[in-house]
């Protein structure tokens, strides 16, 4: 086996994320300022395949339709039908094929939605790819991406490939498809643990995933099936089914009945053959008869119309079950497995808390929705300077954009820095109005390595203005002096923020702190991280949160009144910004 093979995408030992970037490299006998030459893609397009998802085997409208006959029920129907049949009871005979018929035809077209819906995961690939081919960069389809490739990503890409990323600057991926985790997550190039989870490998980007901010390049690993996204769409293809508790009832109701009938018939049939001494055709239509007086052929007609006006309800409320008697499993229902990103939550980020050196305040208010309100001890705060000063960070210190779409708020960028608007808004600050007042003139952009972000802003009289906001623990080692609300300036408290970013913390959200300095002059054009003050002044800490949907708790309080119980399960991680 050669070197470039060993380790190659579909190996079930390929764990490109443990892999150093050069080695990467080497392996897959590529350069990243060159690419692979055209003769080469072509012949590990050829080895490998292209890069799409398998389709598996599509059933035709017949075998679909025909399928739908399938179950235990309409084998009770049949059956019953067929003894009409033979005592020439035509129109109840008609009767239970037409409930048949309408069976078939209500699974037919319902079972064709639900597999549309599965199979929506297919479009998650992205079309085209920016790629370097013979040291040149091209638009290539993204179906032709081979091991080797290497690929070009910028804010706004979708992910064509897994990707072992080489460079790398201020990269920030979405992967709730793979992970559940609602926050872009920092890429680096740094190889982790071989046993790292998806989550996990920060220096990985993911098929199928968005770039949310920053650039980089990668060298492709996997394509098709052999991403982690193939690997998701594997694992739904071989989903095994299940009887439903209601057709393992009707399967032990309908062997129990068979037994009944024939152990009746028999007993009847010699009766009357060799005891009372009638002929065969009189003995034989009197165990007809007896049988079809004994099968209950109503109760399978009326099952499956309750069944069908079930799924035709569940329908209507935007759910897909795609075979019939699994309307039934609801009532069955003793626990409940929900995600948590975009499920159980909003999937938006969310001021939810404020600290300052003074006083603690909850924040109320739905995503990234402007409503709501600022309260300190369950009543609405009064005018604070401090929260004023805060309010002004998260408006200009800040490169999201965050509008409505369709009557629902939508964020580009950083949905942590979107989450800030709102907080403003809540503040009684508008965003253009602050723009306006105090210009831009430079900034230091977020990057993992320094984990902060600062702005520099034009303000009266010429003053200057350096706005900053970031990790607490990168920003209180810039502070040393924290912002009250009497306007004055005191010695920073240091363990007090410490003490409050761990609670916040414990309570789940993603603490940020907020700090600024007035007339720090600097030469517009020259700011960088190594220009940040170590006298900064701290104004406090808000904590974020993916807030739960109202619909979901109102949901999960009806699920423990009816008896079921709600477990999370979420890939979610923490990275802190």
């Amino acid at each position: 086996m050669s070197e470039a093979v060993r380790g190659s995408p579909g190996s079930e030992t390929a764990t490109w994320h443990a892999v150093p970037a050069d080695q990467v490299i080497g392996r897959l006998k590529t350069d990243p300022a060159a690419g692979l030459d055209t003769a080469e893609a072509s012949r590990r397009l050829s080895q490998y395949g292209a890069n799409r998802l398998p389709e598996g085997k599509q059933r035709g409208p017949l075998m679909r339709f025909l399928a739908q006959l399938n179950n235990v029920l309409v084998y009770v129907l049949l059956g019953a039908g067929f003894v009409k049949l033979m005592v020439g009871l035509w129109l109840d005979a008609a009767v239970i094929l037409g409930v048949v018929i309408i069976n078939a035809l209500l699974g037919f077209f319902q079972e064709g939605k639900a597999e549309k819906a599965l199979d929506s995961i297919r479009n998650m690939l992205s079309a085209e790819a920016r790629t370097i081919r013979g040291r040149e960069t091209r638009l290539i389809p993204a179906e032709e991406l081979v091991p080797g490739d290497v690929v070009l990503l910028e804010s706004g890409d979708r992910i064509p490939a897994d990707l072992r990323l080489v460079d790398v600057k201020n990269l920030r991926t979405e992967e709730a498809a793979l992970t559940g985790e609602s926050v872009p997550i920092d890429k680096t190039t740094a190889a982790v643990a071989a046993k790292a989870t998806v989550g996990d490998r920060e220096g990985m980007a993911f098929s199928g995933t968005l770039v949310s901010s920053g650039r980089a390049t990668g060298v492709v690993v996997a394509t098709g099936s052999n991403t982690e996204l193939g690997r998701v769409n594997e694992l739904m293809a071989t989903v095994s089914a299940l009887d439903t508790p209601l057709l393992r009832q009707i399967k032990k109701f309908g062997y129990a009945i068979t037994a009944v009938i024939a152990v009746v018939a028999v007993i009847v049939f010699a009766y009357g053959r060799w005891v009372r001494g009638m002929d065969f055709a009189s003995i034989f239509q009197a165990v007809v008869s007896i049988a079809v007086s004994v099968i209950p052929e109503g109760l399978p007609a009326l099952i499956t119309v309750t069944l069908a006006i079930g799924l035709q309800r569940m329908a209507q409320r935007n759910a897909i079950i795609r075979r019939l008697p699994a309307v039934e499993t609801l009532g069955s229902v003793s626990r409940i497995c929900s995600d948590k990103t975009g499920t159980l939550t909003l999937m938006e980020m969310m001021v939810v808390s404020a600290v300052t050196a003074d006083a603690a305040y909850k924040v109320t208010g739905q995503g990234y929705a402007p409503e709501g309100e600022v309260l300190k001890d369950g009543a609405p705060a009064g005018a604070d300077p401090v929260l004023g000063l805060m309010g002004r960070v998260s408006m200009l210190c800040n490169d999201a954009e965050l509008h409505r779409e369709e009557g629902a708020w939508k964020v580009e960028g950083d949905p942590t820095e979107g989450a800030l608007y709102p907080f403003g808004n809540k503040l009684g600050l508008e965003r253009q109005a602050e723009q306006a007042a105090y210009p831009r003139i430079d900034a230091i952009p977020f990057e993992s390595e320094h984990r902060f972000m600062a702005t520099l802003h034009q303000g009266a009289a010429g003053k200057q203005f350096l706005l900053v906001k970031g990790a607490p623990e990168v920003i209180l080692e810039h502070c040393d002096w924290q912002a009250t609300s009497g306007g004055q300036a005191i010695p920073l408290d240091r363990g007090h923020f410490e003490k409050a970013s761990d609670e916040l913390a414990a309570q789940g959200e993603r603490v940020l702190a907020l700090a600024c300095i007035e007339d720090h002059v600097v030469v517009a054009g020259r700011l960088g991280p190594a220009d940040l003050p170590k006298n900064l002044v701290l104004l406090g800490l808000v904590g974020l949160l993916d807030p739960p949907r109202t619909e979901a708790i109102e949901a999960v309080s009806e699920c423990h009144a009816g008896g079921i119980r709600v477990t999370m399960i979420t890939g979610d991680h923490d990275y802190g910004i």
